[in-house]
């Protein structure tokens, strides 16, 4: 069985892709943030870069877009022939354009000349005389039929791309649609015309609309959602197939909640982890760097039954599948590099990678597969449109600042050591009260890592520690105590 269930909440909007239970993709977009990709700007040209073949323009964002030579028109054509070439465009010239790749710290946008408005069963390109068809559409017999049927339809001039959804279509559906996008670029026309540059023309719909525009296929079964006000929306966003199937359509109206009920929270929470368990109890690492995304695969507690290359292929196997889901669900875009474990048999490692391949053509995101080295490494692209799960559910670490560490309690005892010093030589003092987090105060105790400054320049002093499990790992309190009579919390210990 498969659903799409929207989770609308006060600070963003979930949707959740899920297959006999299993989530296999999640979207989420918060309220307070801005989504960038599918609107269409009215740009000013701020520069234009001949050796680099491309030209910034400003589309009123804090930073300027960036606009590839490739993605500029000229006389009705992408100009696809770009060496040696200048760009029809100079500082000043306004633009139509829309955005195709979120900006990422400190690039920003990209945008294109190509114009395209998505619909549930085609994808109208108003600037371009074209017609496509979906290359998941493999039935040479439909691919046929389809173009066919769009020379009876297109608009002259325009272009159009049947999606993997049109065959679920009628064809009035079809036309309908085609009408509502050819109406739609007339209204971003017009405004281009009267609205001043750097101003946003036409804003992509939510994450809602888009998931269920871009997702929803005869397989199926039910879209739930948890908002009423958003069902009605749906009603006269997909009208059409709302008359023809309105049980597809369904309302969640428990207290208890959604992804609760659906039990999803469980797995929604391992998507910000690092480790995810293999259901035959072997392991994959995820860890994020700058430039990529690194998979380690290893065996964990899976130890086989036969012998270690079978064992080996085995774990492979079912991490090919999972490795294809963590993409997709993650939103994990960019170069991927995929450690397997290594394989002395040739047949395995390329069932291996037939399986990663088989795998990643359910994704909808355009990915690449290079291959298989000698050391098991795969190497991967895949296309970055919106922002990777990480970005929008996670912040960065107020403590590490995103360095993903912390100071080792044998660290933090030198450090507690050099404190400890200075305070003893610029006073008089004799008696102290130092507080530290548990880790730090057992691992004193237990290696007796202060011991030979007790015995030697401390010797004279009374230090007492207090484990603290309010205090951060890298952080100590020291209190000066006087006094015959001292206070003491009930868990401080005399060193020593």
């Amino acid at each position: 069985m498969k659903e799409i269930l929207i989770n609308v909440n006060p600070s963003d909007t979930q949707v959740c892709i899920v297959e006999d239970g299993n989530l296999v993709e999640f979207w989420v977009e918060r309220k307070n943030m801005t989504r960038l990709v599918g609107n269409i700007y009215k740009g000013r040209v701020q520069n234009v870069l001949n050796g680099m073949q491309a030209a910034f323009v400003n589309i009123g964002l804090e930073k300027n877009a960036f606009l590839y030579a490739g993605d500029t028109l000229e006389y009705g054509e992408i100009l696809k022939d770009v060496t040696d070439k200048k760009l029809h465009l100079k500082a000043g010239d306004n633009v139509l354009c829309q955005v195709v790749k979120e900006q990422f710290g400190s690039k920003g946008a990209r945008i294109t000349m190509n114009i395209t408005l998505p619909g549930r069963g085609v994808v109208l390109m108003p600037q371009l005389d074209y017609v496509g068809v979906s290359r998941k559409i493999t039935d040479e017999k439909v691919k046929q039929e389809l173009m066919e049927f769009a020379k009876s339809v297109k608009p002259e001039g325009y272009g159009l791309i049947f999606r993997t959804q049109s065959v679920d279509c009628s064809k009035e559906e079809i036309k309908e649609e085609i009408s509502e996008l050819v109406a739609k670029w007339d209204a971003i026309k017009e405004s281009n015309i009267k609205k001043p540059s750097g101003t946003l023309i036409y804003k992509e719909e939510g994450v809602a609309i888009r998931a269920v525009r871009d997702m929803l296929r005869d397989d199926v079964d039910r879209i739930v959602i948890n908002d009423r006000k958003l069902l009605e929306e749906f009603k006269v966003a997909f009208a059409a197939l709302y008359e023809k199937k309105p049980d597809l359509f369904a309302l969640y109206e428990s207290k208890e909640g959604m992804h609760k009920a659906y039990g999803l929270t469980k797995q929604i929470a391992e998507l910000l982890q690092r480790k995810v368990v293999l259901e035959n109890g072997a392991y994959l690492i995820i860890d994020r760097t700058e430039a990529l995304t690194v998979i380690d695969v290893n065996t964990g507690k899976y130890v086989g039954e036969k012998n270690l290359e079978q064992t080996v292929f085995e774990t492979n196997c079912i991490a090919a599948k999972e490795i294809a889901r963590q993409l997709r669900v993650r939103n994990i875009g960019g170069i991927v590099v995929i450690d397997f474990i290594d394989m002395d048999n040739s047949e395995h490692a390329q069932k291996v990678l037939d399986i990663l391949r088989e795998n990643l053509a359910l994704d909808r995101t355009k990915t690449t597969l290079v291959g298989m080295t000698p050391l098991g490494l795969v190497e991967l692209t895949r296309k970055k449109t919106r922002s990777m799960l990480e970005s929008v559910m996670l912040q960065t670490c107020p403590y590490c600042n995103g360095d993903g560490y912390v100071l080792s309690d044998e660290v933090m005892a030198s450090k507690l050591k050099v404190y400890l010093n200075e305070i003893f030589l610029c006073a008089d003092n004799k008696s102290v009260l130092v507080s530290v987090a548990p880790s730090v105060f057992n691992k004193i105790f237990a290696y007796r890592l202060l011991e030979k400054e007790c015995s030697g320049e401390w010797r004279d002093k009374r230090i007492y520690i207090a484990p603290d499990d309010r205090l951060h790992i890298e952080k100590f309190n020291v209190k000066t105590l006087h006094g015959a009579v001292l206070d003491l919390p009930d868990n401080a210990k005399m060193l020593y």
